[in-house]
């Protein structure tokens, strides 16, 4: 896959995280749908910050977005050294789904045909690795900087 040949430990990025990680980074871009079929509102009409996040990136709002509700949630420290130029920090399964809340893991875990729990397993070993890819200077690059490494 490029960019992220060597992100996550053993070296192997499946087409279900690949689609998971879009999910939260880039959004409708890899949303395991085809384009011919936009995806039918499941819930009540999004409200314009929820439409904004998505348009701009991913389910959160891209990696800025998400570094963000890591650190709301008290992973700040986490967050920060995947950014970071030294060692990455890990974080746990549960606590990267409390910080998504159920409903982005529920979201994303039906785009990818996975069970919750083995997603939130497989991003919590590959997102640190993912997002310091992404981020080789310390700095959050734009959305459309991300959506490019994603379709390299």
């Amino acid at each position: 896959m490029g960019l992220f040949d060597n992100a996550v430990p053993g070296g192997n990025i499946t087409k279900p995280l690949m689609i998971a990680l879009g999910a939260l980074l880039v959004g409708k871009m890899l949303s395991g749908r085809s384009e011919e079929q936009p995806a039918a509102p499941q819930a009540p009409a999004p409200t314009p910050a929820d439409t904004d996040a998505s348009a701009d990136g991913g389910l959160l709002g891209g990696l800025g977005g998400l570094l963000d509700k890591l650190k709301d949630a008290g992973h700040g420290n986490a967050a920060d050294s995947w950014v970071g130029t030294g060692q990455n920090q890990p974080i746990n399964a549960n606590d990267l789904g409390s910080a998504l809340g159920p409903a982005v893991i529920r979201e994303i875990a039906q785009r990818t045909g996975m069970n919750e729990q083995e997603l939130l397993q497989q991003l919590s070993v590959a997102l640190p690795g993912i997002v310091d890819k992404l981020t080789p200077n310390g700095q959050i690059p734009q959305h459309h900087q991300v959506a490019s490494a994603f379709n390299s």
